[in-house]
């Protein structure tokens, strides 16, 4: 029986101004620091890895599968909150409208989605993955924020400073069947 799930989220990003954050690539450090993830991966002995649909999680994904000899896919819904519509911020402006969507979940602050369905799109998709492959030791490489809030709804944490505390890229090791956290390596650089 498989008895645990390992969440990644992606490695360093090249945000674009104009360009909506699903098809920013990795950074050259980025790409270099899945050598160091998938070393760090090891460990687990994963069968799969999975990534949400956008560029920067399937590169993730393909760079640690490859450097670890696994399959990699991707699957619908595990993509970051909504978000593809809002204006280039600040880090300052971003990191602040972040917090509000935390704060209050249930009201869209910033995006097309409020954080509460994310979490929830998220949640399902996450089921969905593992309903789909319930015999394979998995990693899905998804996003901070929606990681952030399903990781905080089943542990009981705080989501702001967690997603604080999350580097790109990072691992959060989840028991199964409850999603309780077992280990996280916040940053993997």
């Amino acid at each position: 029986m498989i008895d645990r799930l390992i969440l990644i989220r992606h490695s360093q990003s090249q945000p674009t101004p104009g360009e909506p954050p699903s098809l920013w690539p990795l950074t050259a450090a980025g790409r270099a620091r899945c050598e160091l993830l998938a070393e760090r991966l090891r460990a687990y002995d994963l069968d799969l890895i999975v990534g949400s649909d956008e560029r920067k999680t399937r590169e993730t994904a393909a760079l640690a599968a490859a450097r670890l000899g696994l399959p990699c896919s991707s699957a619908p819904d595990l993509h970051e909150h909504r978000r593809e519509h809002t204006s280039w911020m600040q880090q300052h402006a971003f990191d602040a409208a972040v917090a509000g969507g935390f704060a209050r979940p249930g009201e869209l602050v910033f995006g097309e989605e409020t954080f509460a369905q994310a979490r929830e799109r998220f949640g399902r998709a996450v089921r969905a993955v593992l309903a789909a492959n319930p015999d394979r030791r998995l990693a899905i490489v998804a996003h901070g924020t929606v990681l952030a809030l399903f990781v905080a709804q089943h542990a009981g944490i705080a989501p702001l400073p967690f997603w604080r505390s999350l580097g790109m890229p990072a691992i959060v090791a989840l028991s199964l069947p409850d999603f309780s956290l077992l280990d996280v390596a916040a940053r993997v650089e």
